[in-house]
């Protein structure tokens, strides 16, 4: 049977106290949409609705980048979750599958237990995700006999003996389209907030003689997003959970809890992580590397046997072939370094090409920005770049070239040769002596004013 993904994301989040939607609030540096998003892609379903409201360009716009065949449609007002779910009927009106109700707030489902529901669908017409809570407090809970579910009861509506049940709505739902959308059809809004609730669905399925079930999951997966607090939660449990299944592949973190990687960083076993470094969105170390402490990587790729670092900054579009070595104070941005080149100190690198095995000397700048354009620099192999030359781009440094220490280099300089681009020293004896006595002397007539 196939499915159809409909996400819920039209909730402003007001105790988030934010401008911007709840759902687009980052855990491993990626809106919380997204973290739904991606498990709900690997069932592949044919069809992904995101039903947006608050904020409703930005959500389809992060939606739409992540995904480019999602449709989003609009709750213009916030009615409850059967309404929001009704949204997506039109979008939904020639398919015939299943539908699965997801939260865009609700980060942490797993890809095991959406197939389960996915399973459970196979023998029963309405699906509910139920967990068991440590704290059962104010959560709707699941009237079960068996296998069947009977009902939803909400907790102001629960009798004692209903609120001592631990198996506890998580409000995520399957079933056909077909069946969704008519149940949705009857649902009421005779309650204290006025509103529609999808889990009113479930009753009303049992009454016309349908069978409904519940799938049970870890309370750690339904943990929903409602506050900072509770955000800087998720982003702890997201941070403790990437570090175990690294270090389960193999890699090394010496000091796990001061790591702190996104939501697709990947990471190649015997790869070592020195404490204090953070790994932005898009990062990929190959087996073998090493990363040192307090540095800061995104959107790079680090080959095998490179070492970065300490207190390096890889920025997007950094390249390291193997071998490389970057060290303290250096910056590489857009530029690839060949195998087994070397920028070991103070070092700004971006916009360029570096050959093997070459030497990037201490305090090197690559000058690739003019004020309106960037522009490349290109260094062939087994060149040496003198410490604190500007290399002013468009430049090409050829193979086994050396530029001389404090160099500005502004025009190609061709294979081995060697290129001197500075003011000629002067010396002046004794000078220096004078040049003291007069400065002391104007600063005792200051004193004396």
């Amino acid at each position: 049977m196939s499915i159809a993904l409909v996400l819920l994301a039209a909730g402003k989040g007001t105790r988030m106290e934010s401008d911007l939607p709840k759902v687009l609030h980052k855990i491993g540096g990626a809106p919380m949409l997204l973290h739904a998003m991606a498990t709900g892609a690997a069932l592949g379903p044919e069809r992904v609705v995101v039903v947006a409201g608050h904020g409703a360009e930005a959500v389809a716009s992060v939606a739409r980048d992540y995904d480019g065949d999602t449709e989003v449609v609009i709750q213009s007002e916030q009615l409850g979750t059967a309404h929001a779910v009704a949204q997506a009927r039109e979008a939904l009106a020639d398919f015939d599958g299943d539908v699965l109700v997801l939260y865009g707030d609700t980060p942490f489902i797993g890809l095991d237990t959406l197939e389960e529901i996915a399973r459970a669908r196979a023998r029963h017409d309405v699906v509910v995700l139920g967990f068991e809570a440590a704290d059962p407090g104010r959560y709707g809970r699941l009237v079960t006999d068996g296998e069947r579910l009977e009902r939803i009861v909400e907790w102001k509506d629960a009798t004692e003996e209903e609120r001592a049940i631990t198996l506890c709505n998580s409000g995520v739902l399957a079933a056909d389209s077909a069946t969704l959308f008519r149940l949705i059809d009857r649902v009421g809004n005779d309650n204290a907030s006025g509103e529609y609730y999808l889990p009113d669905v479930v009753a009303l399925a049992v009454a016309e003689g349908l069978s409904a079930t519940a799938v049970a999951c870890g309370e750690a997966e339904t943990r929903g997003i409602n506050s900072r607090a509770e955000l800087a939660g998720a982003e702890a449990a997201f941070q403790a959970s990437a570090r175990n299944r690294l270090m389960a592949d193999g890699v090394t973190l010496q000091a796990p809890e001061t790591v702190f990687l996104s939501y697709d960083t990947a990471i190649g076993r015997d790869a070592e992580i020195e404490p204090n470094v953070v790994f932005g969105p898009g990062v990929t170390i190959e087996s073998g590397a090493r990363i040192r402490a307090f540095s800061h990587l995104e959107g790079c790729h680090v080959s095998r046997g490179a070492i970065v670092g300490p207190y390096a900054r890889l920025r997007p579009g950094a390249e390291l072939s193997e071998d490389v070595h970057v060290g303290n104070f250096v910056e590489v941005k857009n530029a690839h370094l060949a195998a087994g080149a070397k920028a070991n100190h103070l070092s700004y690198i971006g916009d360029a090409e570096i050959g093997e095995r070459t030497n990037i000397g201490a305090g090197t700048i690559t000058c690739n920005y003019d004020g309106v354009f960037k522009h490349r620099t290109e260094v062939g192999d087994d060149a040496f770049i003198g410490s604190n030359t500007m290399l002013v781009a468009p430049v090409r440094i050829g193979s086994g070239a050396l530029t001389a220490s404090g160099s500005v280099i502004t025009a190609d300089v061709p294979d081995d040769a060697l290129a001197l681009g500075r003011a000629q020293q002067v010396v002046k004896e004794g000078r220096a002596r004078k040049l003291f006595e007069i400065l002391k002397a104007r600063k005792a007539a200051k004193t004396r004013d």
